[in-house]
């Protein structure tokens, strides 16, 4: 059974070392939280320039990195090869033979970032052996509001599940990205107390009024006015709310509103919709709004001002404003 993260990281904090690691898959967070942690706990930091050496897969050879492994340690009682940009080194032929009879005193991790290794290389395999390969892979949208408020929590502070939607909605599943955004929060706030709404909103940057989050919730309870307010924000900002950003989310949304319609048994619409348990209500009052024929009408708008917004069939005249206003009516009567 493959470790998860925190188990990996657990092992590392205990001392409990292989003498190679692969530190593979798409999610950049998880890697670079990883190789930290490596750097962080294999070797103490008054003998780091002893006995860590930090290497990049552009810039050297694997013959190099081998011959770095098979020194010992000068002043700890591990060395720690660390090879950052992994997925550059050209031939990983010679590791193969290195792990058959591995320093016993050197730790070796390799960080491969954007893709995995071909499983079915040899390297690979000597790898899985020896050692441990750690695949990372992006997180699910609907997962990103409870990462985030452990994520805050884990440092300090509270977030309503309201305040981490929010985040989430605006960022995406992009961790390093929403990382760094709270830390703008979290050098000015107070540790112990809640990150607000206001509080995203001033030193995020993420509107707590008008946000495509809002949005969405205006459109299920058709809410005519506030649904105009939030588009007239948008349509007087387009370079803060661009449309190409707006339509995906929209057409996601309604979606899982049609999917929300034809569940059986609806206790489980939060797992078949990939949502918090907090946001169900949403959608069932959605489809309690909008008919399967009218939601069908829906995704057929969308798709067409998706298209005007690429400037296919669009008379060149009417602006993203418009066409998000013109959109906005078409779903609401």
């Amino acid at each position: 059974m493959a470790l998860t993260e925190n188990q990996l990281i657990t092992d590392i904090k205990s001392g409990k070392f292989k003498n190679v690691y692969l530190i593979t898959g798409d999610e950049n967070y998880s890697i670079d939280t990883i190789s930290d942690c490596f750097e962080q706990y294999v070797v103490a930091e008054d003998f780091r320039d002893f006995d860590q050496t930090i290497l990049y897969g552009r810039d050297v050879l694997m013959e190099d990195i081998i011959t770095a492994a098979k020194r010992f340690p000068m002043m700890s009682e591990y060395q720690l090869i660390m090879v950052k940009e992994a997925q550059d080194i050209k031939k990983w032929d010679s590791l193969v033979a290195y792990l058959d009879n591995p320093q016993s005193r050197t730790v070796m991790v390799f960080c491969y970032r954007h893709k995995s290794m071909d499983k079915r290389t040899q390297v690979y395999k000597a790898i899985a052996k020896h050692g441990i390969v750690f695949e990372s892979k992006k997180m699910y949208d609907n997962q990103v509001p409870m990462w985030i408020m452990s994520y805050v929590q884990e440092n300090g502070y509270t977030i309503s599940q309201r305040g981490a939607a929010i985040i989430a909605e605006a960022i995406g599943n992009d961790l390093s990205k929403i990382v760094n955004e709270l830390s703008k929060v979290f050098i000015i706030q107070p540790k112990g107390t809640q990150i607000t709404e206001n509080t995203i909103e001033e030193n995020i940057g993420i509107s707590k009024d008008y946000n495509v989050f809002e949005l969405q919730n205006a459109i299920g309870r058709k809410d005519v006015l506030r649904c105009n307010k939030i588009v007239n924000h948008f349509a007087a900002n387009p370079k803060d709310n661009p449309i190409q950003a707006i339509l995906p989310n929209l057409y996601a949304y309604f979606i899982k509103v049609m999917v929300y319609h034809q569940l059986d048994d609806k206790s489980k619409a939060a797992s078949v919709l990939g949502v918090n348990t907090f946001f169900v209500k949403d959608y069932q009052q959605a489809a309690s709004n909008y008919s399967l024929p009218k939601l069908a009408s829906i995704i057929g708008y969308l798709k067409d001002a998706d298209l005007k917004s690429k400037g296919l069939g669009n008379t060149g005249t009417i602006t993203e404003g418009e066409l998000l206003k013109e959109l906005l009516f078409k779903i609401l009567h």
